[in-house]
């Protein structure tokens, strides 16, 4: 007998290689000798390192980078067991909780330190980079990202103005000449847990940037300044990032990835699962797949991880169940290959209290789930 255990991570509470150990201990405590394949999974956000590393085998690499507001923050990248494949996660180096509430205000944070880690990466032999986009508490359009990695942004005298999303009133050329030879030389991709555009009423700044510490009169301000990156953007090498999906991820990184450095933005959550190899684990048949994240809702099919899972589980004939919380809309997830979705709240509790106790939760939870589920089987 055999299962796959593929969730994502439950927020606040639990990474996803956490999960997946929380739901291995449930499928053991009803089927002791079962086989149980781990793939923790991800959609670009926080943890997508962590979980590519326990999919795909390698380790996480420690650096000191610059944080969101200039000081020095440990983070660290993915270096697969391939040796070729770096995993950067923004939220790694400019993510929303290294800056401290009093001091939220995108306009003043940088993404410089994610350009770090890409350089760490490629100075480390990665031919291949993916930067997950999720997380950030930056707006600046990538513009801090390209300048780690060799791009200017001068005024009209020629003279360089400071990579902020603040100083773009300034900039009237984005030199990207003395970017680092080496990014011609790999694949890179933006992977993205939202569809989002840089600019506009569902951009980067108008959804986003209010969670962010922005007024809702900064927020006009910063999308009118990303409107402007656009537009140096399309004059610098032609490149239409505005409405491109996906560009407004990560406080407009999107747009940067794409428009400066050259990389494709593609889904997170697929481009995770293809590299590690969930679709080979599926080939060799299962019983059952259990995913889940923390709460699954109407957005659990809209290109997060669980959503992907069962779409591709449904290709190799093999039924998924998502466990979690259920929250508004979770029912559309059984239109899409998640064939029951089971919450793990025995009783009533407070939100505190379930996250504190998580994995005990889901650990039970998978269990009553098989116990369940083992009474229908025949066999």
């Amino acid at each position: 007998m055999r299962f796959i255990v593929a969730p994502d991570s439950f927020k606040g509470s639990l990474s996803a290689v956490e999960a997946a150990e929380a739901m291995e201990r449930g499928v053991r405590a009803v089927f002791p000798l079962a086989a149980v394949q781990k793939v923790p999974v991800a959609d670009g956000g926080e943890g997508t390192a962590a979980a590519l590393v326990a999919s795909a085998g390698g380790t996480l690499v420690e650096r000191d980078v610059s944080g969101p507001l200039g000081r020095p923050v440990k983070a660290f990248f993915g270096l697969l067991a391939d040796g070729r494949t770096g995993v950067v996660e923004v939220a790694a180096a400019c993510g929303l909780p290294l800056v401290p509430v009093e001091e939220r205000n995108p306009e003043k944070t940088t993404s410089y330190g994610v350009g770090e880690l890409v350089r760490a990466a490629l100075d480390r032999g990665c031919r291949k980079l993916i930067i997950g986009l999720g997380g950030s508490s930056t707006n600046d359009g990538g513009m801090g990202m390209a300048a780690a990695l060799g791009a200017r942004f001068l005024d009209r005298k020629g003279h360089s103005v400071e990579p902020l999303v603040s100083s773009l009133e300034r900039v009237a050329v984005v030199d990207l000449t003395g970017l680092d030879p080496r990014l011609q030389e790999v694949e890179l991709f933006g992977a993205c847990d939202v569809g989002s555009p840089l600019c506009g009423p569902g951009g980067a700044s108008l959804v986003f940037a209010p969670q962010k510490g922005a007024t809702a009169g900064q927020a006009a301000r910063l999308d009118g300044l990303l409107s402007r990156l656009a537009g140096l953007i399309r004059e610098t090498n032609g490149r239409e990032v505005a409405s491109l999906p996906g560009a407004g991820a990560a406080g407009g990184i999107g747009a940067g990835v794409a428009g400066l450095l050259g990389g494709r933005l593609v889904s997170g959550s697929d481009l995770i699962l293809e590299v590690s190899r969930l679709a080979e684990h599926l080939a060799l048949g299962a019983e059952l797949v259990l995913t889940g994240e923390g709460e699954i809702n109407r957005q659990t099919v809209l290109g997060k991880a669980p959503g992907a899972v069962a779409r591709l589980a449904a290709r190799y004939g093999v039924p998924v169940v998502a466990v979690g919380t259920r929250g508004p809309g979770y029912e559309e997830a059984y239109g899409q290959g998640i064939g029951a979705v089971h919450s793990i709240i025995p009783r009533p509790m407070s939100l505190a209290e379930a996250m504190g106790d998580a994995s005990r939760l889901l650990a039970e939870g998978v269990a009553e789930l098989l116990r369940v589920w083992r009474l229908g089987r025949r066999d």
